[in-house]
């Protein structure tokens, strides 16, 4: 029996690029339903009752939510097709997991500071936000990913907040590559992938999405 999948997406949603980028890597055919979060439809408050948010990965009619845990899940369940996200040995899957926490609990939860930031607290936002980046740039190192030689479970974590970048750096006035030229190289290298290009929105698409979220809370 053919596997019947359906991701509740949101195009501009980092958390649900990541699944779509994990789903692509796999070479695995879903279906997409885009949700409104401003209007939460029945399937999504059905197969999501406890946080109600995209990503939601619903496989021969179960739910798989939370965008870390879905990629997990997809590597494990599709293991025998591509490359594994996760490397084989059991110490490095720890770190992969130590990196990708990392990046949910600093990187994504600053950026969303960088994006609701106001006046004067933008210098300090904007250092912070540079920081974490820093320490992931240290940890790529010379890699060409964060997975290796091939994109591995942190790059497909990461990435997705790339096609934000444009907007953090215009709302509060710096230049990410200025700081951290070597993650602006792999964020290149990994959209030179079509699993990760046809994934992300066009940066000033996300721009224009986020002009109008300000406005709805009351921030632009």
């Amino acid at each position: 029996m053919e596997d019947k999948l359906v991701l509740l997406d949101l195009w501009a949603s980092p958390f649900a690029m990541r699944v779509r980028i994990a789903l692509a890597e796999k070479g695995i055919k879903y279906e997409s339903k885009e949700e409104d979060l401003s209007e939460k439809g029945p399937l999504l408050l059905e197969m999501n009752p406890v946080h109600k948010k995209v990503p939601v990965l619903i496989h021969n009619g179960k739910p798989i939510c939370e965008s870390l845990i879905i990629v997990e899940y997809i590597d494990e369940v599709w293991h025998d097709k591509s490359t594994a996200l996760f490397p084989s040995d059991p110490y490095q899957r720890s770190q992969a997991r130590f990196w990708a926490d990392f990046v949910e609990k600093k990187v994504f939860d600053i950026g969303r500071k960088v994006f609701a930031v106001k006046g004067e607290d933008h210098e300090a936002v904007k250092h912070e936000f540079i920081e974490v980046l820093k320490t992931m740039e240290g940890e790529l190192g010379d890699k060409h990913f964060f997975g290796g030689e091939r994109i591995g479970f942190v790059d497909v974590v990461l990435v997705p907040i790339t096609s934000w970048f444009y907007t953090f750096e215009t709302f509060v006035n710096f230049s990410i590559e200025a700081e951290c030229p070597k993650l602006i190289a792999w964020s290149k290298r990994c959209l030179e992938k079509e699993s990760v290009v046809n994934s992300l929105p066009h940066p000033e698409k996300i721009y224009g999405y986020a002009l109008e979220v300000k406005k709805k809370l009351g921030s632009a």
